[in-house]
């Protein structure tokens, strides 16, 4: 058995302020993947930097205060690696990846990107760079008998189910068809499975992302951009998936919720 939880944090030095530390010390996951860090590891607590029982890694990005990505495994990791072997994203805390038995587990942070700016240009050169490096990641894993798990915050909307708004969404960044397409090609070419929409393949969503302006946590209206793409023979491990959503807007410690899938031995 194997649980993996995947949250975006929004600021992790602003999250163990309004829950995260405590949702930690209950959480039954082996591995958590955290992503928008916006943190250097001496920035953070002693108990959020390493808490007890947990190996962690972190890899802030060369920006002060922005993205950065980490790993919480109960088990300490054979080995990590920070980047996917870019020139111009290893230093930009957007990769992490680390080796435990029989399974290689990612956290990612793809750009966020924004219509007509320099953003959208550099999501889309992420993506780019790094497609090629999910195929070659999956395949080499494969020849070594071990399972793959990315997970992460993807910045992209699959299908109109995966977005409560997507007919007002059709020309904003994160529900292009251009990025739509990319994400199929990571399912098709790649060869991943997004294992929540495999095993709720009629439902929409469920959300994981609500913005803090208006009501669109009390009305449900998010989107699902938080994925756990796994190898076919992981994938078809999977017992449960599920989104830890907060009860109350008022105990959200972060504008994401948990994405936690277990898989069976």
């Amino acid at each position: 058995m194997l649980t993996v939880t995947s949250v975006n944090v929004n600021g992790l030095r602003a999250a163990a302020k309004k829950g995260f530390v405590e949702w930690l010390a209950g959480t039954a996951a082996e591995v958590v993947c955290l992503q928008e860090v916006r943190a250097e590891p001496e920035q953070l607590t002693e108990g959020v930097r390493r808490p007890e029982g947990w190996f962690t890694a972190h890899a802030p990005a060369a920006a002060k205060g922005r993205a950065g990505v980490s790993l919480y495994t109960r088990r300490e990791p054979d080995e990590v690696r920070i980047g996917f072997g870019s020139a111009e994203f290893d230093g930009s805390g957007r990769y992490i990846e680390a080796d435990l038995p029989g399974v290689t587990v990612a956290s990612l942070y793809l750009p966020s990107g924004e219509v007509g700016t320099e953003r959208q240009d550099e999501k889309y050169r992420f993506m780019d760079e790094f497609l090629p490096y999910l195929r070659e990641l999956r395949e080499r894993s494969a020849a070594a008998g071990r399972e793959v798990v990315v997970c992460g915050d993807w910045n992209i909307a699959h299908h109109e189910a995966d977005l409560k708004n997507w007919r007002a969404n059709k020309k904003n960044a994160g529900f292009l068809p251009e990025e739509r397409a990319w994400l199929s090609r990571v399912l098709e070419e790649a060869e991943y499975v997004d294992v929540v929409r495999a095993l709720h393949p009629d439902q929409e969503g469920p959300y994981s992302w609500w913005s803090y302006r208006g009501r669109a946590f009390d009305n449900d209206s998010g989107w699902r951009i938080d994925y756990q793409m796994a190898s076919p023979g992981l994938a078809a491990r999977v017992l449960k998936a599920s989104v830890e959503r907060a009860a109350t807007h008022e105990e959200r410690w972060s504008d994401h919720a948990p994405v936690t899938v277990v898989y069976g031995p």
